[in-house]
Formats: C-alpha cells, sequence, structure tokens
C-alpha cells in the first residue's frame, strides 16, 4: 500500500488499485460564522484536522484513506450574521450525494462521511442510508461529537459549557490548540452558562425557535472559559475514538 493516506496525492492508478479494498473517510465542514472570536473556517479546519489524524493512526492496521474536505455546509441558519457560505438543504444533499457516489463510481466500497458541522447532521445520515440503498457499498457517516460522546464526557467537555455547542468553550478550546493565531481576543463572556446532558446528544425532541441565533448572538455559551490545553486533551479523546471507530467499521464490511 502506498505510504500516503491523502486521495489528492495519489496518482489515478494508486488510486484505482486502492479503491476496492480502502476505506476512504470523506470530511464534511462548513464556513460559517463563529461569534466575534473564531474563524468562519472552524468546522471545516477542526474535521480535516481529526480525518487526517485519525486515518494516520489506523494506517498501519487497515487500507484507509481521506478525501479532500468539503468546506461548505447547510448553514442558512448563519447567514445573517455574515462571514457564511451555504448550500441549500436540497443542494447540500445532492453535493454530498454525487461526491460519495462518485467515490462508488470509482470502485470504493467503504466510505465514511465524517461531519464536523451541527447543519450537516441529518443530511449526511440521508446520504449514506440512500446510497446504501442504490448501490452495492457500505456507507457510514457521523458526527465527530457523537462518534467520541462517551470520551468527551470523560474529559469533562461537556461541563464549562455546552457540547458540542456552537463557538461556545468547546469549540474555542480546539481552536486555540490547533490554531492559536486565528482566535480573537478578547473572547466573550456570558453569564449564566449551563452544560450538556452527560447522557446523549440526542434530545427527545428537536425545538426550532425563530430568530434563536440572533437572540444568543451566534455563540452557544461562554467562549472565555476555552482552554488550550483541554482543547489538546479533547482533540486526542476524539481522534482516538474516531480510529477506533474506522476499525469497527472496516472489521464489519470486511
Amino acid at each position: 500500500m502506498s505510504s500516503r493516506i491523502l486521495l489528492h496525492e495519489l496518482s489515478r492508478e494508486e488510486a484505482r488499485d486502492l479503491a476496492p479494498k480502502a476505506l476512504i473517510i470523506l470530511p464534511v465542514g462548513a464556513v460559517e460564522q463563529h461569534g466575534p472570536h473564531l474563524p468562519v473556517g472552524t468546522d471545516f479546519l477542526t474535521i480535516e484536522y481529526l480525518a487526517r489524524e485519525c486515518a494516520a493512526a489506523v494506517a498501519s492496521e487497515i487500507p484507509i484513506l481521506v478525501a479532500p474536505t468539503l468546506p461548505f455546509g447547510s448553514s442558512q441558519h448563519h447567514l445573517p450574521f455574515g462571514g457564511t457560505m451555504s448550500l441549500s438543504t436540497e443542494t447540500y444533499y445532492r453535493a454530498v450525494y454525487e461526491l460519495a457516489e462518485s467515490l462508488i463510481t470509482c470502485s470504493f466500497r467503504r466510505i465514511f462521511i465524517l461531519n464536523g458541522h451541527g447543519g450537516n447532521h441529518e443530511v449526511v445520515q440521508l446520504v449514506a442510508r440512500d446510497l446504501a440503498l442504490k448501490h452495492s457499498a457500505h456507507l457510514a457517516a457521523a458526527s465527530y461529537w457523537t462518534v467520541a460522546w462517551d470520551a468527551l464526557i470523560d474529559e469533562q467537555a461537556h461541563v464549562p459549557g455546552r457540547l458540542p455547542g456552537h463557538a461556545g468553550t468547546f469549540e474555542t478550546s480546539q481552536i486555540m490548540a490547533l490554531r492559536p493565531d486565528l482566535v480573537r481576543e478578547p473572547r466573550p463572556h456570558r453569564e449564566g452558562v449551563i452544560g450538556s446532558d452527560p447522557r446523549s446528544f440526542y434530545s427527545p425532541y428537536r425545538l426550532e425557535k425563530h430568530g434563536a441565533w440572533q437572540d444568543i448572538d451566534g455563540y452557544s455559551d461562554s467562549p472565555d472559559r476555552g482552554d488550550a490545553s483541554r482543547g489538546k486533551d479533547y482533540l486526542a479523546a476524539i481522534v482516538k475514538s474516531l480510529g477506533k471507530t474506522m476499525l469497527e467499521f472496516y472489521s464489519a464490511t470486511d
């Protein structure tokens, strides 16, 4: 197997030879506002790092590749703030569907769509379901925080703010660890912050309130609680969980 794990660095012959036996990760993120303190590329910067690190961690055990990150997501709810490039839900579904279907056409049979933006969460799962109905291929789709939920709870990531939240303590900590040069100071402070229920990312029902994002100025809790050291711990825990999941997925489809 080639020592390269990035699809875009392979020749067509190398990619063609690897496709039938490799697991390929398709990272998907977003370009959207993340408060006054974080870069609009927060989601795709984070998911690209996580996808590449987890692939590197398990590359000695399974053939694995990482596709180029899709930087744009379904982010209509962030458009009022500026700095956002969004696809509609319908267009986003088609974009991810056709990119993944392209990989299937190129003989990949194990595709894991790895998501880094909350607005994409349900859509990528529908893509995986629908493609598996149409093609003889194995697909999975997940957001990194659901895969790593238990590990993040062990790291107490749910205590200082929302998990994953949006541009709050959790994401701020991760960007402080990954790209401290992109974090603007002073970071906003918010009183009365409540952490997340440790039992699950999922609630009994989904509540959508018109204007809710404007009400909280586009960030979910108190970014000034972010900490680079904790961010490094969160990232390490996520990479470990993702690596384990990739091995499980590959084994289940071998």
